[in-house]
């Protein structure tokens, strides 16, 4: 049996990636990194910082990208649920402005792998959600973008229950139409 089951979404080289759960009446244990599996599922990129964020109900994050020091993030939720949502920012790509959201949680256990070319934001389902990520490269606020994560032409549906809680910074996001993005 393999370590982790990779499943494609409908954006080229965004996968969701499920790990071998082993489980009992104590817990469960599962491998969330391995170098040489991901490498097998065709991601060879080294990881250099971990984030870990919490939030709560309704908080919404992004969607953000660098256009320097591009970032592969590699996302997986912890004990909480969270809409986590990509976005092709690629000019060039086929897919350009689509999007695709996964229900990354505790319970399911699933990881995202979003390479570099696209946008990653998440929307909090649960009370509390705690998130951790992988990056392919370290944070640079001077090269960071931000869509904004209600633009009228990408209709990206949060399956919100009223208003998310935004960050300043994330209000002043910018439609994908206007935003620097990638060739």
């Amino acid at each position: 049996m393999d370590a982790i089951k990779k499943i494609s979404t409908s954006l080229p080289g965004v996968v969701i990636l499920e790990p071998r759960v082993f489980g009992d009446e104590r817990g469960f244990f599962l491998e969330s990194y391995n170098e040489r599996a991901f490498a097998e599922l065709g991601i060879a990129e080294r990881f250099v910082p971990d984030h870990h964020s919490s939030s709560r109900r309704e908080v919404l994050r992004g969607p953000h990208y660098q256009m320097k020091q591009t970032q592969g993030k590699m996302v997986r939720g912890g004990e909480s649920e969270v809409l986590d949502v990509a976005v092709d920012v690629r000019r060039s790509s086929p897919t350009f402005g689509g999007w695709e959201a996964v229900r990354l949680s505790g319970e399911n256990k699933r990881m995202l792998w979003i390479p570099p070319g696209f946008a990653h934001g998440f929307c909090v389902i649960s009370e509390k959600a705690q998130v951790l990520y992988k990056a392919t490269d370290y944070y640079a606020p001077e090269h960071e973008r931000t869509v904004l994560w209600n633009d009228p032409d990408l209709k990206i549906d949060w399956e919100l229950e009223g208003e998310p809680i935004v960050s300043a910074k994330d209000q002043r996001g910018v439609a994908l139409r206007d935003a620097e993005v990638f060739e």
